[in-house]
């Protein structure tokens, strides 16, 4: 016997042995391998579905974020400038509130120079009538001293009366 060549009876029980095995299998076994392959399948190819929608769901979130973004700057950008044209308007009214403030304090001060100058000048005038009347009345004291200079004063200021 050789080891390449079969013996005939080895041979027969080896395909009945075989025969058996593929009848039983496929009667019972197949079916359930085939069913469970089959689910195998449904399920991967459930799998695969749920990445692709995974996918576009993500590709949406993606464009979805770009956009709230996009906005988010857009918004911060409006803010900006607003904020911008609001301290620009408050520097403005500080500005001629500041101008108006001023020019009602210089107003002030002139009103109060001006007063000070008319009481200070009112002053003056009074200084001037209290000297000159001082200096009238010794001048008179001086000139009604004498008889004749009286006379000569009364005359001269009777004569100024009816001129006026």
């Amino acid at each position: 016997m050789s080891l390449l060549t079969p013996d005939p009876g080895l041979l027969f029980w080896m395909l009945v042995s075989f025969g058996i095995v593929f009848f039983v299998l496929a009667k019972y076994g197949f079916h359930i391998i085939v069913k469970m392959v089959d689910e195998r399948k449904a399920y991967i190819d459930r799998s695969l579905e749920s990445a692709r929608q995974a996918n576009e769901r993500l590709k949406g979130i993606k464009e979805e974020g770009e956009r709230i973004l996009s906005e988010a700057r857009d918004e911060q950008v409006r803010i900006l400038k607003e904020a911008n044209e609001i301290r620009t308007n408050i520097i403005n009214k500080a500005k001629d509130q500041a101008h108006v403030e001023t020019g009602k304090i210089m107003e002030e001060a002139r009103v109060n120079i001006q007063k000070e100058k008319e009481t200070a000048m009112r002053e003056i005038h009074n200084q001037i009538a209290v000297l000159s009347i001082g200096i009238a009345e010794k001048i008179l004291r001086k000139n009604l001293e004498n008889k004749p200079a009286q006379v000569e004063l009364v005359d001269k200021l009777i004569e100024e009366a009816q001129l006026n």
